[in-house]
């Protein structure tokens, strides 16, 4: 995959979370999106980025489900 390639399904990926996430939605999904992309791009394995999809989503809904999502958040933004 070419770089222009990532970067063109890295914004299709992010702007479909407006409608729920807003504008901050469409941030993280964009870095993700643009992190996972680059991993296939460079490893051409699609199993790599579908494993850290999963644990990334498992530990954003740990967080909120365990209302730890604010003091984790006020760690990191301060």
């Amino acid at each position: 995959m070419r770089p222009q390639s990532t970067r063109r399904f890295t914004i299709w990926f992010a702007l479909p979370h407006y409608p729920d996430q807003g504008l901050p939605g469409v941030q993280q999904a964009a870095i993700t999106g643009l992190v996972f992309g680059t991993i296939f791009a460079a490893s051409g394995r699609i199993w790599i980025p579908m494993f850290a999809h999963a644990a990334f989503d498992l530990t954003a809904l740990a967080l909120i489900y365990g209302n730890l999502e604010p003091a984790v958040a006020h760690l990191i933004f301060q």
